[in-house]
């Protein structure tokens, strides 16, 4: 059977959920669609998602329909969550895009639009929320082509009667679908295209408009165009099938989830429109895709197998299951591109490769620490990592010592599970915690204490500023000595124009230093930069240049760490670096008679307002606002609105704080 893994991306209250829902239900996956209002959401179970209604974790759901096996990725789209995003597109093989017709292509919008491009994942668009009629169709894939830059191709839409939605046209197959008793879509058997209702004419010309896009990429099919033949659905699929591949174009669908309209159109648009599989090397087991904890069971691998296995042929100590939200079901085989959930005898790692040697013994590539071991085709773990800058830190403490290596164990498995969380320990037997934005620490927060069972006592967040190193400075000695033991460091530093570090080793230490030394001191002095000198922040930008380096035979990691970070605090002052603030783009809509309110607010809290718009109901604006005056600003703007104002953010840069 066929299979395709699929993520469904969108903005904000786009109704992305909602439309998974009616996907299951359409496919016979839940009896009815649970409502993201009353937090029934099939894929939304955890209790944070269910209080907030939004997606935090990219829920898991199959389904089979018409021949074709369906794993099902839904996945936040709250912009503190993107790291889930990246993890779900590494995993897929199509994506739908959310666009809502009642607000348009938004900012996360976009930003889902771009991460998909740049992982190559075919896109099929879905317009939503349709059933009101005061929303523009035609608006909107106006809108689609101005913002994302591509040419929307319209292959079902909605009708109408007495001004609520009635039915989905479905272009290809040139039907009219209703709703039957029980809520399902269904063919209208006693509709026809060539009857002359409005309806079918509407039908004949965007099938008309199909074929002559299709045709710039058939041969076949431009001949007939020209010749003013018929092209038959077959060929006409054949036809948007390269279209859809081009990059230029994007098949559309349109309708209402909550209303249930449209759903099968775009079922079948995903069977006919996006790629199987792809062919996986040979001897590997698979891949880890995604960690997560659940409580009483433990630590679980999301896993896209790349074979296929009966039980009595799993390495030992391996066990696999579906996952259908937080419900692991055994399965007795797994097949290669499907995705299943993996407990393993050992803690996996995000990007890991299981491979199997003749004797089905395992070898782990994708390792992080193993250097030699890892294949240049094997994705990077830590790319996903290195793409999100934490913006806030919090200080965080035990209630008792006595729990300290519970927490510290729990944070750890924490990060792990999510590359846009950061941990760093504090000798004062504290961590801090670096997050992308409130959200998610308190969503991090509540899963600490719920599924780790961890009591802790949290700091409030801070801005996480950086530090900029303003001048040369040194060479500076510094030694270390524990015992015979004995370590020093001829250090100094020079700023640089990008963010990046830069670490250069004379040449002596080079040719003299086993491997094991020079990874150590590069990072030692790595992660020296990430507390910063004024504890503000992370020190970016430096270039380190060690003039020196000797050791005694027998020295440890962690004397090699204590010396350089010795090193550093003696080297650089607080007087040698400058603080630079992040600075937000907000974006934010609402009703007309709440914009000066909406404005002020923006002001009082230094924004500078860069862009206004609207449609004289709705108030649009762009504004910059430093990230230390915006926090709380969800609760603020839902008082001043009335809980109308729609908005979001995104990262512009740093500037320099004023002294």
């Amino acid at each position: 059977m066929p299979i395709r893994n699929i993520a469904i991306l969108a903005h904000v209250d786009a109704g992305k959920t909602t439309l998974s829902e009616r996907i299951l239900f359409a496919a016979g996956e839940v009896r009815r669609p649970g409502k993201v209002e009353e937090g029934l959401a099939t894929m939304d179970y955890m209790p944070e998602e269910k209080e907030r209604g939004i997606t935090i974790e990219s829920g898991v759901a199959h389904f089979e329909w018409k021949n074709t096996w369906f794993n099902f990725i839904d996945t936040p789209g709250h912009v503190d969550f993107g790291a889930e995003v990246d993890m779900a597109l590494g995993a897929v093989e199509g994506a739908v895009l959310v666009v809502s017709a009642a607000s348009g292509v938004e900012t996360q919008t976009v930003a889902a639009f771009r991460k998909l491009r740049e992982a190559g994942v075919p896109v099929i668009l879905f317009i939503n929320k349709l059933d009101n009629p005061d929303y523009s169709l035609d608006e909107t894939l106006i809108n689609v082509e101005e913002q994302l830059g591509v040419r929307p191709v319209l292959m079902a839409l909605p009708e109408y009667t007495a001004g609520k939605m009635s039915g989905i046209l479905d272009v290809l197959s040139q039907s009219r679908l209703v709703h039957s008793e029980t809520g399902e879509e269904v063919v209208d058997e006693g509709w026809n295209v060539d009857d002359g209702w409005d309806n079918s004419r509407e039908l004949k010309k965007h099938y008309a408009e199909a074929v002559e896009f299709a045709s710039s990429f058939d041969d076949e099919i431009l001949k007939l165009a020209m010749d003013g033949k018929a092209v038959a659905p077959k060929l006409l699929l054949r036809g948007l099938r390269a279209l859809a591949k081009s990059g230029e174009y994007a098949l559309c669908y349109a309708g209402s989830a909550l209303e249930g309209y449209g759903v099968r159109s775009l079922i079948t648009a995903l069977s006919f429109f996006l790629p199987e599989v792809p062919e996986f090397n040979a001897g590997e087991l698979g891949q880890v895709i995604r960690l997560r904890h659940f409580k009483g069971v433990g630590e679980i691998s999301l896993f896209r197998s790349h074979t296929a296995m009966q039980r009595k042929e799993w390495p030992a100590g391996f066990e696999f299951s579906r996952l259908k939200a937080n419900l692991l079901v055994p399965v007795e085989e797994i097949r290669p591109g499907d995705i299943y959930a993996m407990r393993a005898p050992f803690e996996t790692e995000l990007g890991q490769v299981i491979s199997l040697d003749g004797q089905r013994r395992v070898i782990l590539r994708g390792m992080p620490q193993d250097e030699d071991a890892r294949d240049e085709d094997v994705p990077e773990p830590q790319s996903i990592r290195e793409k999100y800058r934490p913006l806030l830190q919090t200080r965080v403490e035990c209630l008792g010592s006595e729990d300290y290596q519970h927490v510290e164990k729990s944070l750890n498995t924490l990060s792990r599970m999510d590359p846009s969380f950061r941990v760093q320990k504090d000798d004062g037997g504290f961590w801090y915690l670096h997050t992308v934005g409130e959200v998610q620490l308190e969503v991090l927060l509540a899963r600490l204490k719920r599924e780790f069972g961890c009591e802790v006592r949290a700091g409030s967040p801070e801005v996480r500023w950086q530090e900029r190193l303003c001048r040369e400075v040194g060479p500076v000695e510094n030694t270390f000595q524990v015992g015979p033991h004995k370590i020093s460091i001829r250090l100094s530093a020079s700023p640089l124009d990008s963010e990046a570090h830069d670490i250069r080793l004379s040449a002596e230490f080079l040719e003299t230093a086993p491997r094991e030394i020079l990874a150590g001191v590069r990072s030692a002095l790595l992660e020296s930069t990430e507390v910063g000198v004024l504890g503000k922040g992370a020190l970016v930008g430096v270039r380190f240049i060690v003039h020196e380096f000797t050791w005694t035979e027998g020295a440890l990691p962690p004397m090699i760490k204590k010396a350089c970070a010795d090193a550093v605090v003696k080297l650089i002052k607080p007087a040698d670096v400058r603080l630079y603030e992040p600075v937000m783009e907000l974006s934010l809509e609402c009703p007309v008679n709440f914009a000066g309110l909406v404005t002020g607010d923006i002001q009082s809290r230094d924004g500078k307002v860069k862009e206004i718009g609207g449609d004289g109901k709705t108030h649009f604006l762009k504004a910059e606002v430093p990230l230390r005056k915006i926090f709380g600003y969800a609760t603020g703007v839902r008082s001043i609105s009335k809980g109308t104002a729609l908005y979001s953010m995104r990262l512009l840069g740093y500037r320099p704080a004023a002294v």
